[in-house]
C-alpha cells in the first residue's frame, strides 16, 4: 500500500465552509424553505469549522509538536515489540540448536 497523505487542506476547507454557509442561508431563503437542506449544510458548516480548527491547531498552535511525540513513541513501542520478538525467535533457534548438539555428543 502505497503514501497517503492525510492533512487536511485549508483553502479546501474554508471554500467548504463558506459554501456551507452561503447554502444554508439560502435554503431557507427559497419557498417553501428547505428544513432538510438547512440541517445538512448547518451539520457540513460545523464538521468543516472543527477541521479547520484542526488544521489551525497543526500549522500554527502546537499539534505539530503534539504528533511528532506521538509518531516517535508509537514507532519506540513498535520497535521494542519487534527486538522482543526477534530475541525470543533467536533464543527458541539457540535453544533447540544446543539440544541437537547434546543429542549429537550423547
Amino acid at each position: 500500500m502505497g503514501s497517503f497523505d492525510y492533512s487536511i487542506s485549508g483553502q479546501f476547507t474554508a471554500a467548504l465552509t463558506i459554501y456551507s454557509g452561503t447554502f444554508m442561508r439560502y435554503a431557507l431563503a427559497v419557498t417553501p424553505k428547505n428544513y432538510l437542506l438547512f440541517a445538512c449544510h448547518f451539520v457540513n458548516f460545523n464538521a468543516q469549522l472543527t477541521q479547520g480548527y484542526r488544521w489551525y491547531d497543526y500549522w500554527y498552535g502546537n499539534g505539530k509538536e503534539r504528533w511528532e511525540k506521538i509518531r516517535a513513541e508509537k514507532a519506540k513501542t513498535e520497535l521494542e515489540g519487534a527486538v522482543e520478538s526477534i530475541a525470543s525467535q533467536t533464543k527458541d533457534k539457540v535453544q533447540g540448536a544446543v539440544q541437537e548438539v547434546k543429542k549429537t555428543v550423547s
